[in-house]
């Protein structure tokens, strides 16, 4: 399978996954999330394959959610807002093996959202989490919202969205938005360790395991949908587009004036 966006990897049992746009943060792009779908899916059903793990190329970034310069007003792929969104995160949750995300630098917006779905997260102390789409004009109306209140609390969830403040490794596994941080140095071979431990674990055991922790938020599928369509109304907006059009203007967004 032959991939413009992500690489394709397995390495003993573990299949990598990993987001190959370094030169753009890792943001995703309608293109990046369409193979990250079809990625998931080959590796949740691939026999060969007991663990996934979700990653970003090179040293500055896990991933920074969508590609900015492919959204002005919608993103430059398919689905509710251009970006297959709502499938990417079901993929995440309904293939039948773990997904590990390993976060290496900053996870924000999207990426956030990544790594709030993925079963577990194991970052080093060089990552970076937090929120950006009320400062840019968005937001994810789904599981970034809904579901992140299940991760952290209530509390803490509204404070990362409405504050978007910066949060260390450490501080993430304190609010239980991670579950291990580690050195820099010692990330991939504390992901492939984790990783290859599942993959000694009976496969059907921890399917059933994953599902039955799924059944307990699958409604939220149903608020994501809606929440997409809600977010491409708002898209289409003179205030969402303030975001982006502050963004280029290298200037400090005014979203007040269109308070009502």
């Amino acid at each position: 399978m032959d991939f413009q966006d992500i690489l394709y990897d397995i390495r003993n049992g573990v299949a990598w996954i990993t987001i190959n746009r370094p030169d753009k943060m890792n943001a995703f792009r309608g293109t990046t999330c369409d193979e990250l779908i079809k990625a998931l899916n080959k590796a949740g059903y691939d026999r060969n394959v007991g663990c996934i793990v979700l990653a970003g190329a090179g040293e500055k970034a896990f991933c920074t959610g969508g590609d900015q310069s492919a959204h002005d007003g919608n993103y430059d792929g398919r689905g509710t807002i251009g970006l297959p969104m709502e499938e990417l995160h079901t993929a995440i949750r309904d293939v039948p093996k773990p997904v590990i995300a390993r976060v290496q630098g900053y996870a924000i917006g999207g990426g956030n959202v990544l790594c709030t779905i993925c079963d577990l997260t194991i970052c080093s102390e060089k990552a970076v989490f937090g929120q950006v789409g009320p400062k840019m004009g968005s937001v994810d109306p789904g599981y970034g919202t809904a579901f992140l209140a299940r991760v952290v609390g209530e509390k803490k969830a509204r404070e990362i969205w409405y504050l978007n403040k910066r949060y260390s490794g450490q501080e993430a596994v304190a609010m239980g938005l991670a579950n291990i941080c580690v050195p820099h140095e010692q990330l991939d071979a504390t992901v492939q360790e984790w990783a290859e431990t599942i993959c000694e674990r009976s496969p059907t055991a921890i399917a059933i395991a994953k599902r039955s922790f799924n059944m307990d938020t699958a409604h939220q599928s149903g608020i994501a949908g809606m929440g997409m369509y809600a977010l491409k109304l708002y898209y289409d907006t003179d205030e969402s587009r303030e975001g982006v059009n502050a963004l280029r203007d290298k200037r400090k967004p005014d979203f007040r004036k269109f308070a009502k």
